[in-house]
């Protein structure tokens, strides 16, 4: 690595030992590599990470999105791979697959193994969770692999911007970066790679704009509505049309303060009301500021094309652009769920937990995070349904604060899925399953069985328990 910053960052012997086997297997392995991603925010980031290393590196290279992290799919990708392969931010649930394929497999992944790793000298799999570092909070895979990249070139700082990209979009920067993530912001920042600053968390031509299109933070009433927006500035005293960036400092802090009660008083916990004010990341040598970066390729695998994201890693301006609209009409569609959401009826909830469907499968995780973080209750982690054929795609989303108090819905999701006859897993914090059509109540009624054995029924004081209305009824 990079000097005794990056190799000490880390003290249990197998963080080195599984990054150098993975370069070892790498440089090993000439030609060209295939580069497998799941299509969110962090494998889209991850993937940018991996083909600028590559391309740096003149090694050639093929990128596939895994759009459900199925079995069924990754077998079909192995079955058309006569080459190497490099797997990122998925790959856990089937190394026995990886083991069984005749050429080389690098397998960098942060969410939980299921299992052993299997023995073979064409697989090298690296995850933190074999080391003693939480995958879920402290590392994305989006910053694993740069890691992995940064021993391969250990002057690419500027990789970083995707690897924090992937990290923002896997929402590990509410409440500040944590462990490895922050290590390496730091040893970043000392190389002058990175600068900091904080401003208020509102991005538009103007400020009633910025407020209207505003999810995170979301504001019920105000969000999504421009004619509210309008209002909730003139009682503040403040101008609709200027942009944030123009707000003298005693008008930031009155708006701050104005958004921050109005947070709370919709049911918001505490952490997720900082996010007013962020810490922008700008990273001068990628030409990023790291939360735009990460908004825009989230978007493209939310709108279903992830390869623009990485497009617009690599320098593509048509694909920027691109973005640019996709993002845009992600923003919208998310915003219109969230409304609908706001709505008695549209939030079910269990003794254990809450829940809804949506058409709009590539909306429901994101969506079911920001209802959690700032108007659902706070004390029931939120599971969606999503007809896709004869599957249904379940997404599941939690908080820190009810992972803090037992919470693990990558056990409960594979639990559900394996009641419901499908395959399920994730984090602890965020979760899903593919199951049949017709298994949502047996996969609701398990999952919260499971849930309510990790928590059982917490309480939280002050106002705000959410728009969801009480119910046992579930489609199917």
């Amino acid at each position: 690595m990079s000097g005794p910053s990056l190799e000490g960052l880390v003290s249990d012997p197998r963080y080195a030992q599984e990054l150098h086997a993975a370069v070892d297997l790498f440089g090993s392995s000439p030609g060209r590599w295939r580069v497998l991603y799941h299509n969110d925010g962090d494998g889209i980031a991850s993937a940018s990470v991996a083909a600028l290393a590559l391309s740096r590196l003149g090694r050639p290279w093929q990128l596939s999105p895994l759009l459900g992290v199925e079995r069924a799919g990754v077998e079909r990708v192995l079955r058309g791979t006569r080459g190497p392969l490099l797997v990122v931010d998925t790959g856990s649930s089937f190394l026995d697959l990886f083991v069984s394929h005749d050429r080389p497999v690098v397998v960098l992944d942060h969410h939980v193994p299921p299992g052993e790793t299997p023995a073979g000298s064409a697989l090298a799999v690296v995850n933190p969770h074999h080391w003693g570092v939480d995958g879920m909070t402290e590392l994305s895979a989006s910053m694993l692999t740069y890691l992995f990249a940064r021993l391969l070139l250990p002057e690419s700082v500027d990789l970083l911007a995707y690897g924090l990209s992937g990290a923002i979009a896997d929402r590990m920067h509410v409440g500040g970066f944590r462990g490895l993530n922050r290590a390496l912001i730091e040893e970043a920042e000392s190389r002058g790679a990175l600068r900091r600053k904080k401003a208020l968390n509102l991005s538009g031509p103007s400020l009633e704009e910025a407020l209207a299109t505003s999810l995170d933070p979301y504001l019920v009433g105000v969000s999504g509505r421009i004619a509210s927006a309008r209002t909730f500035l003139r009682e503040l005293g403040l101008p609709n049309e200027a942009p944030a960036s123009t707000l003298s400092e005693e008008e930031g802090r009155r708006l701050a303060s104005a958004l921050l009660t109005r947070l709370l008083a919709q049911g918001a916990r505490p952490e997720f009301g900082e996010m007013i004010r962020e810490e922008l990341l700008f990273l001068p040598r990628a030409g990023w500021e790291a939360h735009e970066l990460s908004r825009l390729q989230n978007a493209c695998g939310r709108e279903g094309e992830p390869a623009v994201g990485i497009a617009l890693a690599l320098g593509d301006e048509p694909s920027q652009r691109r973005a640019m609209e996709l993002e845009s009409r992600w923003r919208q569609g998310v915003l219109e769920e969230l409304e609908r959401l706001e709505s008695p009826g549209a939030l079910h909830r269990e003794a254990h937990v809450q829940w809804f469907e949506t058409p709009h499968s590539d909306l429901a995780g994101t969506v079911a995070g920001l209802a959690l973080a700032y108007f659902a209750d706070p004390t029931r982690p939120i599971v969606t349904f999503s007809p896709r054929g004869e599957r249904i795609k379940v997404s599941s989303r939690g908080t820190l604060w009810l992972t803090e108090r037992g919470l693990n819905l990558d056990r409960a999701c594979r639990a559900g899925a394996d009641r419901a006859g499908g395959e399920g897993g994730g984090h602890a914090v965020a979760s899903g399953a593919t199951i049949p059509r017709g298994s949502e109540k047996a996969f609701l009624e398990e999952v919260g069985r499971v849930v309510g054995e990790q928590i059982g029924t917490l309480h939280v004081g002050g106002p705000g328990a959410g728009p969801g209305t009480p119910t046992s009824s579930v489609a199917g």
